[in-house]
């Protein structure tokens, strides 16, 4: 049998010198210990991506209610769930959230979703999204998975060329819901 920590540990543990700082980083999967840090980095990420008019109750309390310790440390319990965290001298700066098992809403996808892929915005940049999709990639392939998909909001023109220029192509359309708002996503997807 093969020790999944090991092997993950082995393709993603090793410390990269990112951006123009001499600054180390670890990719490495989170563990319970991380769930606050995955909550504020959440929320950080989130509201900033998609929150740039002004935070009004109605986003506020989706972010709160959403974004909790209780709920990442469900996720981190989830044995279809795998959740790698970049992490540098300080603390976490990003994390990439795969789901296996997961059905796309639409036709023709992989069964395996990169549900989340955050990077603090002032790591952005740096190489640090780039190196969590990689380990992302990699932990997938290992996992005997023959491709990922993931939805991305349509009007996040960043995160759409960044998975274009990663080998992603759009697979069809989805909706993002909070209560009765419905928010256009593009669903990519990418073999592995």
């Amino acid at each position: 049998m093969v020790d999944r920590k090991a092997t993950l540990y082995r393709m993603i543990a090793r410390p990269k010198r990112l951006g123009s700082m001499a600054e180390k980083t670890m990719i490495r999967e989170a563990t319970a210990s991380d769930a606050t840090s995955l909550a504020a980095l959440s929320i950080e990420v989130w509201l900033g991506t998609y929150i740039r008019e002004g935070i009004n109750d109605f986003f506020a309390d989706h972010a709160l209610r959403e974004f909790t310790a209780d709920r990442l440390s469900g996720r981190l319990q989830d044995q279809q769930r795998t959740i790698l965290v970049s992490q540098n001298v300080v603390g976490i700066d990003g994390m990439i959230e795969l789901v296996a098992g997961a059905s796309a809403p639409v036709a023709g996808c992989p069964d395996v979703e990169i549900a989340t892929l955050y990077v603090q915005p002032r790591h952005q940049g740096a190489g640090k999204g780039i190196a969590l999709l990689e380990a992302g990639l990699a932990h997938a392939r290992s996992s005997g998975h023959a491709g990922v998909w993931l939805a991305v909001n349509a009007q996040n023109t960043a995160a759409l060329t960044f998975y274009e220029r990663h080998a992603f192509q759009h697979a069809g359309e989805t909706h993002y819901e909070i209560e009765d708002q419905r928010y256009l996503n593009y669903v990519m997807r990418r073999d592995l």
